[in-house]
């Protein structure tokens, strides 16, 4: 398993639970890199305001310089910046909300990795039923999981927690989905956060999960560096390893106290429970 650290290059962001920032996405993306590869991460979980400017930004040169990878592309800017979800009860929004993120994964694949899909799944409400918004982010998922596939990558879906949707909460849930829709090129994004408010035992979920895990963040019960909280670090190293997970774990957790103790907190934990090459 390899250990990758958060940067966020959204200015609208600049209080969520990432752990390197800047006052400009240059900035963030030159400390974040710089301290990712000085405490032993083997990459970074970058978070752009679109494909424009993760195109534009000198990303490139920044992993080069510091022998990392790209492990995730987040598109949470297009809910936090735009308010699109791809269950929106407007066609027009849930299409801006597909290209959206449609433009992402063009750009990550060329960085060799996936982009997920979090925050811009959306919720069922007004006269969009439950059934109506699972029908919408099917076919949604569907066209992205093809799109990414086409790029030689795959589509991440991460369950969130039941104060941010109302969709799937649970990774065996959205497993099941995906399976029972034969929803293709896309994986599940299991983050211990989220998992901790709604699964009754994380560990099991995992295994149940199984090979359709495609991502893990890496964070405790409170959303800050593992061993700041009550997760059960060691249940859930063992459940990965049982699963054969060999991903990433990413820390997509709070700079508390601050983002240099927290990115050290993170590495020292994943060394401690999951071994690879951290």
């Amino acid at each position: 398993m390899r250990a990758a650290v958060t940067v966020c290059l959204v200015p609208e962001a600049a209080q969520g639970p990432f752990v390197f920032h800047g006052a400009t996405p240059e900035e963030a993306l030159a400390r974040g890199c710089g301290r990712a590869a000085a405490l032993g991460f083997d990459g970074v979980e970058v978070f752009p305001t679109g494909a424009e400017q993760l195109a534009g930004c000198d990303l490139d040169r920044h992993l080069s310089e510091h022998g990392l990878r790209v492990a995730a592309v987040g598109s949470g800017a297009g809910w936090v910046r735009h308010r699109l979800t791809l269950t929106h009860a407007e066609a027009r929004v849930r299409d801006e909300a597909s290209a959206f993120v449609e433009g992402l994964v063009t750009v990550a694949a060329r960085h060799g990795a996936p982009v997920i899909v979090g925050s811009m799944q959306g919720r069922h409400e007004g006269s969009v039923s439950r059934a109506d918004a699972l029908d919408l982010l099917a076919g949604a998922l569907a066209r992205l999981g093809r799109h990414a596939a086409g790029s030689g990558q795959t589509l991440l879906y991460e369950p969130l927690n039941r104060y941010e949707t109302n969709l799937f909460t649970r990774i065996g849930d959205a497993a099941a989905f995906l399976r029972e829709r034969r929803i293709d090129g896309v994986r599940i994004l299991a983050d211990l956060f989220h998992m901790n408010i709604e699964e009754a035992d994380p560990a099991a979920a995992l295994r149940a999960c199984g090979p359709l895990l495609g991502h893990v963040h890496w964070a405790d019960s409170n959303r800050q560096a593992v061993g700041a909280g009550h997760t059960d670090a060691a249940r859930i190293a063992a459940a990965l390893r049982d699963v054969g997970y060999d991903g990433w774990l990413s820390a997509e957790v709070f700079p508390i106290p601050d983002a240099d103790t927290a990115a050290a907190r993170t590495i020292a934990s994943v060394r401690a429970f999951a071994g690879g090459r951290a």
